[in-house]
């Protein structure tokens, strides 16, 4: 591998990385095409990860490139405080059409974190409009992730992203996760038991009074603490327990949106619809930061019954920034001409018996999928947890292959065009790092 000199790589403190392993070994992409990037030195990566979850049409489209670099050259930016550009409400109506009519309304942010943030306070400002100002406590779950703002991590349960920054917000509780390792492991989509945890819901209700709560937000699939599937019946048995007690239901779909099941949404793969659902990687294929909150029409009225004047005191300057409008709309292009989504299904069969394949070989404790996501659960090495899974990360993108690992856990999530023979050498690559790993 080339290395850059350190003094050249000392002044960006990276994000959620071993920096200082990191500039003594770096791994250095400069360009990418369709399912693979290149490294410094020229090389093919196989994208075994989408980026970060977020290239679900692989890498440099066309239309997308053309359709932000034509927009930078018109409108570079404007601001969607008391005015606004007509791309952000055709890109609304054509995001209300992916999610089949189910949502009414839009409003965006810069990241799926921000997209969070959003929906959790209009949670909060949607009992308040209705004269139930006491609903003020927020229920997220364990291995739960939501992003890094302070809303976000105070509903998310990864210990930690939380344990460095305080007492975060109060009034949250979090129910149990649903991973079950002695009951549930090589488990194909989703595992038969567990769907009674969602009755740590009515547990909470007893603890806190259901007039307390605002709402209730899980990941669909937990995606970045190692790809947890729920429970067959979970998640309807939480909007359930939601009904009854007038709590709002969130699904955060930052990671399982815009296809990554094999439908538009998770929340069409499972059956269960939620009040609200955050959005963002997918939205504009990772070309520009961007992310959206998708809300039923319920809630945005109970704000426009409000007497005259701003509905809603919150926003962010890139609100729908006209560049990464136009990504969007490209994106929403591209699914609909190339049939991503159709190609996703095609090959899922396949990648899920790629996936199958991988059992029996050192260390693999746990294999799960749903869709066009997999999570390879590896034994720790005694007294040091999740150096099994950095030592898997650093030999894959030695052999041409970038995975994502959380733990001892590799999560996989390649671009949804990938054909049998992208399928075949992902797992293929992987299995010789399996083999080889201490």
């Amino acid at each position: 591998m080339h290395q850059s000199r350190p003094s050249a790589m000392a002044s960006f403190w990276m994000p959620f990385t071993n920096n200082r392993d990191f500039k003594r070994d770096p791994r250095l992409l400069v360009s990418a095409e369709g399912m693979y990037y290149r490294d410094v030195d020229g090389n093919r990566v196989l994208d075994g990860a989408a980026g970060l979850w977020c290239v679900p049409c692989g890498h440099g489209q066309p239309k997308i490139a053309e359709a932000i670099a034509q927009m930078a050259g018109q409108l570079d930016f404007a601001p969607t405080f008391q005015m606004a550009h007509p791309a952000a409400f055709e890109l609304a109506e054509r995001l209300v059409d992916f999610s089949g009519g189910k949502f009414a309304h839009v409003f965006y942010t810069g990241s799926g974190s921000e997209a969070v943030d959003t929906a959790l306070k209009i949670a909060l400002a949607y009992h308040r409009m209705r004269g139930e100002g006491g609903r003020t406590r927020l229920i997220g779950r364990e291995r739960g992730y939501h992003g890094v703002g302070f809303g976000g991590l105070s509903v998310g349960g990864i210990g930690a992203n939380r344990k460095a920054f305080g007492p975060l917000l109060p009034g949250v509780d979090h129910l149990r996760h649903t991973h079950d390792l002695e009951r549930n492991a090589f488990t194909r989509n989703e595992p038969e038991h567990g769907a009674e945890l969602a009755d740590d819901l009515e547990r909470m209700l007893l603890l806190h009074d259901p007039s307390t709560i605002a709402a209730v937000i899980v990941e669909p699939v937990a995606g970045s603490t190692g790809v947890l599937i729920p429970p067959k019946g979970y998640l309807a048995r939480l909007r359930a327990i939601c009904d009854r007690h007038g709590i709002l239901l969130i699904f955060d779909e930052v990671i399982t949106g815009f296809g990554r099941l094999t439908t538009p949404f998770a929340s069409d793969w499972f059956g269960v619809e939620p009040d609200m659902m955050t959005t963002a990687k997918g939205i504009t294929n990772g070309a520009v930061p961007m992310g959206a909150v998708f809300s039923k029409a319920f809630i945005h009225d109970a704000f426009m019954d409000a007497p005259p004047g701003i509905e809603l005191f919150h926003g962010y300057t890139y609100s729908g920034h006209p560049l990464a409008c136009a990504a969007a709309l490209a994106t929403l292009d591209v699914f609909a001409e190339q049939g991503v989504i159709e190609n996703a299904a095609a090959i899922q069969p396949y990648f899920e018996e790629a996936l199958q394949s991988l059992r029996g070989l050192p260390h693999v404790i746990d294999l799960r999928s749903i869709g066009i996501i997999a999570g390879i659960e590896l034994a720790p090495i005694p007294g040091q947890p999740g150096a099994r899974g950095y030592a898997a990360l650093k030999a894959a993108f030695a052999d041409g292959l970038l995975i994502r690992t959380t733990g001892d856990i590799i999560a996989l999530s390649p671009p949804l065009v990938m054909g049998r023979g992208h399928v075949d050498e992902l797992f293929g690559k992987l299995a010789k790092v399996l083999k080889a790993l201490a």
